[in-house]
């Protein structure tokens, strides 16, 4: 069963929220709980309190539909930060000009899953990351081939220079 907890328009670029979301992803509560605590990053505090919202939220449901929730095996499945509206601004420039800079506004989300007892659940969801991540990047064959294209060429060039 998963449980949900999302904030709206943090004023936190989405690329900074992101930094620190890695940091607990894959971790169990108690674990990022820790982690945030003792991350220098200002959006630290606001993460923290969405992970307790989270754990607050699974707690709530756990009684509301009879469902046995243990606290201690939850862990954070999925955090994402997502672009909110930006907030576009004026800033003086010289001779009378002036400069437009944006703000930006990140809407995060946490996902809180129990984990098995022998710890399937983790291990599925770091394999779905990766191979999504590899979708998104594009062939890892191509890349095997244009390197060992370059390494041909380089032989050849090295071997012509002498």
């Amino acid at each position: 069963m998963e449980f949900r907890a999302q904030t709206r328009f943090v004023r936190v670029s989405p690329q900074k929220a992101r930094l620190v979301l890695e940091l607990i992803k894959g971790k169990r509560v108690e674990d990022a709980l820790n982690t945030l605590m003792f991350t220098k990053k200002r959006v630290a505090a606001k993460v923290e309190k969405l992970l307790r919202s989270a754990v607050q939220n699974a707690n709530y449901l756990s009684g509301e539909r009879n469902v046995d929730v243990d606290i201690d095996n939850l862990f954070v499945k999925h955090a994402i930060a997502n672009d909110g509206p930006r907030m576009k601004r004026i800033r003086p420039a010289p001779m009378g000009r002036a400069f437009r800079y944006v703000r930006r506004i990140a809407h995060i989300e946490l996902v809180l899953a129990e984990r098995g007892k022998n710890g399937a659940d983790l291990a599925t969801v770091v394999g779905e990351e990766r191979t999504e991540a590899k979708a998104a990047t594009g062939k890892p064959k191509a890349r095997t081939k244009q390197k060992a294209v370059a390494k041909k060429f380089a032989g050849t060039k090295t071997a012509g220079k002498r």
